[in-house]
């Protein structure tokens, strides 16, 4: 492939040409739409298909089964984009949007834990699994179809639709998620109403399927195909040969593990801190997240835009750059303007876990039968469960832990020795104690809607927002112009989606787990600030600006 440009003979784009590109846009909101109803819905799934396991094991759990879902999506990049390569990128991505909107009407249908029992979290993984494998399959046909259609000097522009489209996705599910809720009542919602965006999906599944059918196939694959230069080992020439496996591996640390933190902390993670750590009631949470999403979604357009005229790869690492400095601030002034009571609270009031080291563990349970039941464990659950951000504080040996709360001391018991009655009668007065406690210090059991600052906090999270569309607008333009047409529906999808499934994917599982073992609910931004800084650092280094390349070679 050479950095020459397209010929200008392709310039012209008809306008069908375009209404097609719309077209599988669309499409891909479904997709999306499908995709993140799961991750909206996290609180309420742990309830109907974890309910057999302790609460923040089953938690925990949910959250494991939103990841499954991002872990598998490498592995359908390289199936469908093998296929995208061999079969066509039209006729692929009807198979993912076919195979997408079944298995999420079938979780709309799926009893709960206490219909069937294990089975039901089996399945529901199981379903996962294949949206994972046919999302994998989708992005990278998406984006290279509308780039190959896309007239030199518009990528950018073109493919930037393409970007809207996972937060169109996720906007679109939280909407109609506030719609249920707000029509049917949070209780009767909790109870069944959360199906009915799950079922809806159905409907939107057959609009797309008809949307698709009618495209045509991009033109530099009928060119590619015509003359005879298709790969017929797409895989072996994507990932067995070193020139092009060094480009993947440039484009996975260089762009997409940056962008795909960004992406989800600016978006997912940001709803996660609203609703767990801060208390925001879910609907308003929701409401607010929406609004910002709304605010900022033309600036994907804005930036792919200009990425045509200055280039891909400046945008995306500034934006990688400006979130990582400002994580930490963003997210301390969020808590400020959402829920003021408890930002008052642990300033006046902070709470320290005075333990035994040797009497903590770290409290996930495989199987979700443990008891954690040492002093330590018992009081760090309760906290962990209840949002509480508190510091550790080493004790001597044998020592019965003890919380802490301003001035004010709670001690902990030892539950190892008792039975199962006398265990049940002394946490819950242990556990009513520490409630009270931190309730005089002033720690609120969830935010006053009346008190949150709205339009602070969609400040907040346009700014968070506007990070992402800085480091996504591009990405689509920057990954298509990397490797050549006979293999670059394989070659692109498997660093987008190792990046954004496995970088971004894993960021809540992973970020929760880093606060419950600290205790500082801010502890979890070093995570992406980390991968986000060292994609900044290869970005530079390794990173060589293409938009001006022939898609045609």
């Amino acid at each position: 492939m050479t950095d020459t440009a397209e010929p200008t003979a392709d310039a012209g784009l008809k306008r069908d040409d375009r209404l097609v590109i719309l077209a599988s846009s669309v499409g891909t909101v479904i997709e999306w739409y499908d995709f993140y109803l799961y991750g909206s819905l996290a609180a309420i799934i742990t309830a109907q298909f974890f309910s057999g396991v302790n609460e923040t094991t089953g938690f925990i759990f949910a959250l494991m089964a939103f990841a499954a879902g991002f872990a598998v999506r490498p592995f359908g990049a390289v199936f469908f984009g093998r296929l995208g390569d061999l079969w066509g990128r039209k006729n692929t991505f009807l198979v993912t949007m076919l195979l997408m909107g079944v298995s999420t009407f079938v979780v709309g249908l799926l009893p709960s834990y206490a219909a069937i029992g294990v089975a039901a979290p089996v399945i529901l993984i199981a379903m996962r699994l294949v949206q994972g494998l046919a999302l994998g399959g989708e992005y990278g046909g998406a984006a290279t179809y509308v780039a190959e259609h896309a007239p030199p000097g518009r990528r950018g522009l073109y493919t930037s639709f393409i970007q809207i489209t996972a937060t169109a996705g996720l906007m679109l599910s939280l909407l109609v998620i506030l719609g249920v809720r707000l029509t049917v009542g949070e209780e009767a919602f909790k109870d069944w109403g959360w199906r009915i965006p799950f079922l809806v999906s159905i409907l939107l599944l057959g609009v797309s399927l008809w949307i698709r059918l009618k495209l045509a196939e991009s033109p530099a694959f009928q060119r590619m195909k015509a003359e005879g230069k298709g790969s017929a080992t797409p895989l072996k020439d994507s990932f067995g040969r070193w020139p092009n496996l060094k480009l993947v591996l440039i484009a996975l640390l260089g762009l997409t593990a940056g962008q795909a933190v960004v992406w989800y902390t600016g978006q997912f993670y940001a709803l996660f801190f609203l609703e767990k750590v801060l208390r925001v009631d879910a609907a308003l949470a929701n409401i607010l997240i929406a609004t910002a999403l709304l605010l900022a979604t033309p600036f994907f357009v804005f930036w792919g835009w200009l990425s045509d005229k200055v280039g891909r790869k400046p945008i995306i690492l500034v934006g990688c750059l400006l979130a990582a400095a400002t994580y930490f601030p963003l997210f301390n002034a969020l808590t400020e303007a959402a829920n003021p009571r408890l930002a008052a609270a642990v300033a006046t009031a902070p709470v320290t876990v005075v333990a035994d080291p040797a009497d903590c563990s770290v409290q996930f349970d495989p199987v979700g039968k443990t008891v954690f039941d040492s002093s330590c464990d018992l009081a760090k659950s309760w906290l962990a469960k209840s949002g509480v951000s508190y510091a550790n504080e080493a004790a001597p040996t044998g020592t019965v832990a003890q919380v802490r709360i301003g001035e004010a001391t709670v001690t902990s018991f030892d539950g190892t020795a008792l039975d199962r009655a006398d265990f049940a009668t002394v946490k819950t007065a242990f556990e009513t104690e520490l409630g009270e406690a931190l309730t005089a210090a002033g720690y609120p059991a969830k935010a006053d809607s009346a008190l949150v600052n709205r339009p602070l906090v969609v400040a907040i999270l346009f700014i968070l927002v506007f990070y992402v569309t800085m480091v996504y607008g591009p990405i689509a333009a920057a990954l298509v112009e990397m490797f050549p047409t006979n293999i670059r529906y394989t070659s692109m999808s498997l660093p987008y989606h190792i990046g954004n499934g496995w970088f971004g994917g894993f960021l809540p599982t992973t970020a929760f787990a880093i606060v419950a073992a600290t205790g500082n609910v801010y502890a979890g931004l070093w995570y992406p600030v980390v991968v986000a800084m060292a994609t900044v650092v290869l970005g530079v280094l390794l990173v060589r600006e293409r938009k001006d390349v022939d898609l045609s070679a």
